[in-house]
């Protein structure tokens, strides 16, 4: 009972952080208002005109929560059945029945990849909502009651009074800064590529691993440039969101994930394993001096 209890407090606190984390992402996308920022007339930049998506939400949140949880799985599994089958680690206790250490690690690292995409969208989104950086389609979205060609100083500020139907559309325009989909992308695909750079042992092929790596990256790169040439954001937009998603990746695969905890502790039990060997050969050769 005592293992039971440990174990469903663990999975507890651990959906307890996650929520945390996640309810106020949900609470900016249902509730969140944009600050709300003007513009000048003579601003070029916002004169784009409105496209759809190459990439849309859908795809963005399905393939960049689904390919790394289908990789992790995978990855898990297969190292499971190409491993020695020997007692390795604690063993966590459900129901009264053992959890199999290979599910137990799926858990942990799913976890973990998930409380990144989670902070990393927060992080995001705190800035989109502070900022409220207008889009490069803003003006065709708004349809301001403002007639620039008839404002007298074309750099005068102006606060705009936004006559376009769609109101979904008018406050999306206002959340630019930085790229939420560069951003998402750059942490799911470069945390993926972490992962399988730690976890993935290839020893049929070289050139699988790496293979697999540059397809993934090439997918949160493409999703970046769609940005750019939809006019859903503007260049330096993709760049800090791209940046950021690929800090956080980085943070959480190092400091936050243990796939690096077997590296660490094998180099360790090598320094041990020195000190060992060298300590009765010292002590030798004093017994021997005296």
């Amino acid at each position: 009972m005592p293992q039971n209890r440990k174990t469903i407090v663990k999975i507890g606190l651990d959906l307890i952080i996650l929520l945390t984390v996640g309810i106020p992402v949900l609470s900016y996308h249902l509730f969140g208002d944009p600050y709300k920022r003007g513009f000048n007339c003579d601003d070029d930049s916002i004169r784009y005109p409105y496209r759809d998506s190459t990439i849309s939400n859908k795809v963005l949140y399905v393939v960049g929560v689904f390919l790394p949880v289908t990789v992790i799985t995978i990855t898990e599994f297969v190292n499971e059945a190409g491993s020695k089958k020997e007692a390795r680690g604690q063993t966590y206790i459900l129901l009264g029945r053992p959890i199999p250490q290979v599910v137990w690690r799926i858990y942990t690292r799913i976890g973990v990849f998930l409380f990144g995409a989670c902070m990393s969208q927060l992080t995001t989104d705190i800035a989109k909502y502070s900022i409220g950086r207008l889009r490069p389609h803003f003006l065709d979205v708004c349809k301001p009651s403002i007639n620039c060609s008839l404002v007298i100083d074309p750099h005068e500020y102006i606060m705009p009074i936004c006559l376009g139907e769609n109101l979904k559309a008018i406050r999306e325009a206002r959340l630019s800064f930085p790229s939420g989909h560069s951003s998402f992308s750059a942490y799911t695909m470069v945390y993926a590529v972490i992962y399988l750079q730690a976890c993935m042992q290839c020893k049929t092929n070289r050139l699988l691993k790496p293979f697999m790596q540059f397809l993934i990256l090439m997918m949160t790169w493409f999703t970046a440039l769609s940005r750019i040439s939809d006019y859903k954001h503007h260049w330096s937009d993709v760049l800090v969101g791209f940046l950021q998603g690929v800090l956080v990746a980085v943070l959480v695969a190092f400091f936050v994930s243990d796939l690096f905890t077997k590296r660490k502790k094998t180099n360790s039990d090598i320094v041990l394993q020195n000190i060992s060997v060298d300590a009765p050969t010292y002590n030798t050769m004093n017994s021997n001096d005296t």
